[in-house]
């Protein structure tokens, strides 16, 4: 532990504002605690200079409008100012270092930067979604960096690190580059036209992320393009790629590679209806991400993987048609998609990735067929609307009954569906319950236990924030409250069995409030079940009398759970 600078050390004009700790002479800042405005750092204070600004130290300081470096810094830490918003002014020493990751991201006030000379280290998205940032510049004695037309580059130009946030218009890529950086055009919100020249051999991750680019060209030299390279691109209408390319291609501005089997990313902006091209063997991770115009969407034969977050947020999308030899469905291949009422998973999926269709707030049956081995953590999650989860009867590892999700010998129950309302009674089977399986069940009132307590998961009742839990007396391992839910015993007896003013009656007496259904059928055998009555035991008592019973030669009684 770094010894803490005594504040009563500092002048007057800082006392106070800082948070320093001392490490071999020198002093970091780690924290802020001042009023904001325009602030100076002072290059030293009780004879000990101010080497480092650490990490997250003025992190979402939202008042501070101006920050002044000494000479002394050396240092700025990762996410020092991350998410200053009102920063708009930076002043940096002559003699810094570093920069660290993230260091001014989301610093969306700043509009202009210039780095010394002597900076040799940038970490990965040090003005990473600073939007109103339209020049950084770098002195031209540094010995690692350079920058040209406002945009930051390595000291050869031949990678593009990072094009200013509020750059607008179009941009042409110089002709020395062959390396555009991670998220190097990400969040550039008014850059409507990028050109790529023929000298750029990567893509980096997320390069053009959340930009508001309308088309672009990938010319035949680009050779690896990196994970969401167009991620949230919702603007974006056609990926064209040239002709000569040896490692991807495009059909109907969508990108692939070369051979069109993989298909790598549908842009942002395209919108109707789109038929998969016979061929495609696999639908790449964030391959139609955020597409929300897309209406319609269907898959040949030959599609045999859908990868992760595929389909997210694909809002608008009502029909879909898995392809029928598809085998795995990724990590949230369609959640969040909001429109999206039926889905029909042909046999031969054997793995469907976890929170696959969660939040899928329209869907209201899903049909699993036996093919299926894998479910995912909560792959059906928050679907308000589900009613029902069946389970083809020759599947060996699942199984369902009333529309709830079991392993295959019913001894774990994996997934209630959110859209079960009243009351749900457990079968006798069940040792467990997995983690999340009633979560969201806000309709769902009350659950009735026949056995013992089951084992639980992780939040199992997380949001059903009106289930009350019910057990039978002399069974084992209740408390209260059970998995964040109140418990009650469910213990109702029919009492003083008579014939009363020609009336057969009895009265029923348990726990008080607990809810009852009371059924009667004249033949046991056929066990045709009528209900009577279905209330509540107010006061743990009810009176019942049946006028009818001398209507039938023999007439039997049961009390059960609703």
């Amino acid at each position: 532990m770094l010894p803490l600078l005594p504040l009563l050390a500092l002048p007057a004009a800082v006392r106070g504002q800082f948070i320093l700790t001392t490490n071999y002479g020198a002093i970091t800042i780690t924290g802020y605690t001042g009023s904001g405005g325009a602030v100076t750092i002072p290059d030293s204070t009780n004879g000990y200079p101010v080497t480092r600004i650490g990490n997250e130290a003025f992190s979402f300081c939202s008042p501070l409008t101006e920050i002044t470096l000494p000479d002394s810094v050396t240092n700025i830490g990762d996410g020092a100012f991350h998410a200053c918003s009102s920063l708009t002014n930076v002043a940096l020493g002559t003699n810094l270092v570093r920069i660290g990751t993230e260091a001014f991201s989301s610093c969306a006030s700043l509009s202009v930067i210039t780095l010394p000379g002597s900076v040799t280290d940038i970490g990965d998205g040090a003005f990473y979604m600073c939007t109103s940032l339209a020049s950084i510049t770098v002195g031209t004695n540094s010995p690692a960096y350079s920058s040209m037309d406002g945009v930051l580059f390595n000291k050869s130009q031949t990678t593009l690190i990072q094009c200013p946030g509020g750059k607008s218009g179009s941009y042409t890529v110089p002709t020395s580059v062959t390396n555009i950086g991670t998220e190097a055009f990400s969040y550039c919100s008014d850059l409507s036209n990028v050109t790529i020249p023929d000298s750029v051999i990567t893509i980096g991750p997320r390069a053009f992320s959340f930009s508001r680019l309308t088309s672009v060209t990938i010319p035949g030299s680009v050779t690896r393009i990196g994970d969401r390279a167009f991620y949230l691109c919702t603007s974006l209408s056609a990926i064209t790629v040239d002709t000569n390319n040896p490692t991807y291609s495009s059909a109907e501005g969508v990108l692939f590679n070369e051979s069109q089997t993989t298909l790598i990313q549908c842009p942002g902006g395209k919108a109707g209806s789109y038929a998969v091209p016979n061929g495609v063997t696999n639908i790449g991770a964030y391959a139609f991400y955020y597409c929300t115009s897309l209406a319609n969407m269907t898959m040949p034969g030959s599609v045999t993987l859908i990868g992760d977050e595929a389909f997210v947020a694909c809002r608008n999308l009502t029909t879909l048609v898995i392809g029928s030899n598809v085998t795995g469905i990724g990590t949230n291949a369609f959640s969040w998609c909001t429109g999206l009422a039926s889905v029909t998973i042909p046999a031969g999926v054997r793995n469907i990735g976890a929170t696959a269709f969660s939040w899928c707030g329209s869907l209201t049956n899903v049909v699993l067929p036996g093919s299926v081995t894998n479910i995912g953590a909560r792959a059906f999650y928050s679907c308000t609307s589900l009613r029902a989860i069946t389970v083809d009867t020759n599947n060996p590892t699942y199984s369902s009954l009333d529309g709830v999700l079991f392993n295959k010998s019913q001894t774990t129950l994996i997934q209630c569906p959110q859209g079960k309302a009243g009351s749900y009674t457990m079968p006798e089977s069940v040792t467990s319950i997995a983690s999340y399986a009633f979560a969201g069940c806000a309709r769902l009132t009350g659950v009735y236990f026949p056995g013992d307590a089951p084992g639980l998961g992780v939040d199992v009742f997380d949001g059903a924030n009106n289930v009350t839990v019910y057990f039978l007396p002399g069974t084992l391992g209740w408390y209260t409250p059970f998995g964040g839910r109140p418990t009650v015993v469910w213990n109702p007896q029919a009492q003083g069995i008579s014939v009363r003013t020609n009336r057969f009656g009895f009265t029923i007496t348990g726990t008080a409030n607990i809810p009852i259904v009371l059924e009667a059928c004249t033949n046991l055998s056929s066990a045709d079940w009528i209900p009577l009555e279905s209330c509540t035991l107010t006061n743990g008592s009810l009176d019942f009398s049946d006028s009818q019973w001398t209507n039938y030669p023999a007439r039997f009684y049961r009390i059960r759970s609703p």
